[in-house]
């Protein structure tokens, strides 16, 4: 029986989404991205949309406004709406995982399972070194437009970094906070799942 979940926090355009899916028809585990929105809109009934505007992508600048507001008057009227849909998907894994393990993308899941639903995971961060691989992958798989697709790299990244850091007190892509930093213009997709499945393999885990 499998013990260990499995946290991949990702620069974007790395291909954590890919590793993830790899380990997922590896092991037989289910993954958990964008889908965890839906699932939890469903399970606590809040719109979709209102789950994606405070979701990683649409988050950036909405939160860094929220921090600059806290100690306001109007602070935990301005707060309730992220706070609200950060509740919901935390439920909801602690939901899933009591169940069994679970792969999940993001969304500080990690902290989560740290504080919340306290049970085991290894976490790993994905990033290439290589900008041209992030900008094959924007290009190829989301179709960015490739006058500006540098730019949307940034832009994506700075919103996961101001999700963590609203959620968290942990520093976002910081190598003391994470099991594992893999580098998937040197490992490849299937090769940074290997490691990731080689620190399983050592915690006891039957693969």
């Amino acid at each position: 029986m499998k013990r260990y979940s499995i946290v991949i926090d990702r620069e974007y355009g790395s291909g954590g989404r890919e590793v993830a899916r790899i380990l997922s028809e590896r092991l037989g585990m289910e993954f958990y991205d964008g889908n965890l929105l839906a699932l939890a809109g469903k399970e606590y009934g809040i719109d979709l949309e209102t789950l994606k505007d405070y979701d990683e992508k649409g988050v950036g600048s909405v939160l860094r406004d929220i921090s600059m507001v806290r100690s306001s008057a109007y602070g935990s009227l301005v707060n309730e709406a992220p706070y609200q849909v950060y509740s919901a998907q935390s439920r909801l894994v602690q939901q899933l995982v009591a169940v069994k393990p679970c792969i999940f993308l993001g969304r500080c899941t990690a902290q989560i399972l740290t504080t919340e639903a306290r049970v085991p995971f290894v976490h790993a961060f994905v990033y290439a070194s290589r900008m041209e691989d992030r900008v094959e992958r924007a290009r190829t798989v989301d179709g960015v437009e490739a006058s500006r697709i540098e730019a949307y790299i940034k832009r994506r990244d700075t919103q996961r970094k101001n999700y963590n850091r609203f959620f968290t007190d942990k520093t976002w892509g910081d190598p003391k906070n994470y099991d594992l930093m893999l580098n998937t213009s040197a490992l490849g997709y299937d090769g940074a799942a290997e490691a990731i499945l080689g620190v399983l393999r050592n915690k006891g885990e039957d693969i």
